[in-house]
């Protein structure tokens, strides 16, 4: 599985519903499976950024749909980063030759 960092912010309709920001990512956690995805960690955070997810998919495909529908709801804006453990990193190395 791939692993990717999503980077989030609360749109006006989040922030004003914040009372069930914890809720909502239990029924995100849950709806991950859909996309074939999981999502382990999701840390409220202080800075530019209101919430760090961690997030496990099989593709980017999967990964992006499950994006998309997340961030269709209205209530975050994110931006995903792809992320490599060292093992990954090793490979990709490798490839330079």
């Amino acid at each position: 599985m791939a692993t990717y960092i999503a980077l989030c912010n609360f749109t006006d309709q989040g922030i004003r519903t914040v009372k069930e920001t914890t809720k909502r990512a239990d029924a995100v956690k849950d709806a991950a499976s859909k996309f074939g995805a999981k999502m382990p960690q999701i840390y409220w955070t202080l800075g530019p950024y209101d919430l760090v997810a961690f997030i496990e998919a099989p593709d980017d495909t999967s990964a992006t749909a499950f994006g998309l529908a997340i961030a269709s709801a209205g209530n975050i804006r994110m931006q995903t980063l792809r992320a490599f453990t060292k093992d990954e990193m090793a490979g990709i190395l490798g490839k330079l030759g």
